[in-house]
């Protein structure tokens, strides 16, 4: 697989993309003025907390409060606590884990509280200071997601204060490789503090891990500092921005090569590649074409693929992509695909081509939450399974956590996938300020239907009145076509005399009446 990253930079816009062979599967955008805020840490303030859904709000200085639920809550947090109020803690060192022992991975997930218990909090008080970091980016009116077990990540190591454990990659498998990297890292690392050593060290040398290790310190070491000196609430500590965190936790050999448009990035990427992963170094590349870098690596055209909800199949078939309030929904769709006499091999094909393109735009879309995939129905049980295979297949090369259900007799395969940020069509789409959203409203017949009802209520009891009728645009041509404008047919029907404005500010399917005599609205009055 030839993977590569493309770097596009313009005044105050950075694009990312990765592609596989060509194809692109993830793609990240940072604006000057709204950088990523996952893996900030924030001196916060508790403002609420509700055991009802075992949860506290966290007031971190931004508009919405952060959201902490007790799952998030690590087995350190007394000792964050101590250092939030500045007292000494007495640390004891952690026995030494078999497994470690046994070259195995160990599972540093598993601290802290799992959703189905109900644990006793300690200290967690409103109006107390807590040291929190982001882990979800806010979506809509909600917050920040936050955890207390806080960590820094560096490029072969993430640093984890007061754990005490040394973990290893799940993805480095030689048992004397894992030995090797847990001595040295054990060797340097200070007591009370344990780290995980990420899949890229394994080919690092020793002297690089360890300098990471000694900066990640120097880091912590400044939190502390902040910590002690700063008020709550405040950012203690801002995470690399989008390019760099990408080049930390991306690049490695499986990267062929970044190309990037921009000099001053250029040079700056260079530098820092030579100081930490020096043998990558040569691999990073300046695009000097006269034409844009995203159109001569072919960008530019699968972004309006994958900004449509409509993706076409190799074969002739296609997907359909809609994203509703609570879940995205993905339909199926044969297309003219019918190569063989046997329905069951033409819909096998177009499925298992559908299952690896809906893996690959997941990752692009970065969709969140609940995905139910509407296939092409299999009679076959083998068949069935060969695709939710090639689902779980495709799924292992996403970072973001996914569970799969297997095929249902419908035809259906529910996916949950693990919700980091916005996606890329809530980041780049705006409701539409027309239909609210919907993609549907009200017709001119049915509008002017509402505005005669409207008129029928409001004569009642009166022999000759006038009214003010604000309408929209869209509505506004309607009402005043024709020989005899519909205003004046308004007048003969119910002896109303209509003065009809045009208002922009209303939306195609909205009207206001107003009352001349008294200058107010009174359209609900009468609605």
């Amino acid at each position: 697989m030839n993977k590569e990253i493309i770097i596009n930079v313009s005044t105050n816009l950075t694009r990312i993309a990765i592609t596989e062979d060509g194809l692109l599967t993830e793609y990240f955008v940072e604006h000057e003025e709204s950088r990523k805020s996952i893996g900030d840490i924030y001196l916060g303030r508790i403002a609420k907390v509700i055991p009802g859904i075992k949860a506290a709000f966290i007031d971190v200085g931004h508009k919405q409060d952060a959201f902490l639920h007790f799952s998030d809550i690590g087995d350190q947090f007394d000792e964050y606590n101590s250092l939030i109020e500045d007292e000494d803690s007495d640390v004891e060192t952690s026995e030494e884990d078999e497994e470690e022992e046994n070259g195995k991975p160990t599972n540093l997930a598993k601290s802290g509280y799992s959703r189905n218990e109900a644990p006793q909090l300690p200290k967690l008080e409103r109006g107390k200071d807590i040291l929190v970091q982001v882990t979800k980016e806010p979506l809509g009116n909600k917050g920040f997601r936050v955890t207390t077990r806080v960590s820094l990540p560096g490029r072969f190591l993430v640093l984890l204060p007061f754990d005490r454990k040394v973990g290893v990659s799940r993805k480095i498998y030689d048992p004397r490789k894992r030995r090797w990297l847990r001595r040295i890292v054990k060797s340097v690392m200070p007591e009370g503090f344990g780290a995980i050593i990420r899949t890229v060290a394994a080919n690092a040398d020793e002297k690089i891990i360890v300098d990471d290790l000694k900066s990640l310190l120097d880091t912590w070491r400044e939190v502390e500092q902040s910590i002690k000196t700063d008020k709550s609430p405040s950012l203690v500590y801002k995470d690399l921005s989008t390019t760099s965190s990408v080049i930390r936790d991306v690049f490695n050999r499986d990267v062929s090569k970044i190309v990037i448009d921009s000099k001053k990035m250029y040079k700056q990427l260079k530098n820092y590649l030579q100081l930490v992963h020096p043998e990558v170094a040569s691999r990073i590349e300046l695009f000097k074409g006269s034409h844009s870098i995203f159109d001569v690596f072919r960008i530019e055209s699968q972004l309006k693929i994958a900004m449509s909800r409509k993706v076409s199949l190799p074969s002739g078939g296609h997907i359909i992509i809609e994203t509703t309030e609570a879940m995205t929904v993905v339909d199926v769709n044969s297309g003219k695909y019918a190569a063989s006499i046997n329905q069951e091999l033409n819909s096998l094909k177009t499925d298992l081509e559908s299952a690896r393109e809906i893996c690959r735009q997941i990752r692009l879309r970065d969709i969140g939450g609940i995905i139910v995939i509407d296939f092409i129905d299999l009679e076959d049980e083998r068949n069935k399974k060969k695709v939710f295979d090639e689902l779980r297949k495709e799924f292992r090369k996403d970072k973001a956590k996914a569970t799969i259900l297997p095929m249902t007799e419908f035809g259906l395969v529910q996916i949950t996938r693990q919700r980091m940020k916005r996606s890329m069509f809530q980041a780049t789409r705006e409701k539409c300020f027309v239909c609210d959203g919907t993609g549907y409203y009200i017709s001119k017949t049915n509008l002017i239907q509402a505005i005669e009802r409207w008129l029928k209520r409001f004569r009642v009891g009166k022999i000759y009145s006038k009214v003010i009728l604000k309408v929209s645009t869209f509505l506004y041509r309607e009402l005043n076509e024709g020989i005899i404008p519909k205003r004046l047919k308004l007048l003969f029907r119910f002896g109303v005399l209509v003065e009809i404005l045009e208002d922009t500010s209303l939306k195609a399917d909205e009207f206001r009446f107003i009352s001349p005599k008294m200058d107010k609205d009174i359209t609900l009055e009468y609605l």
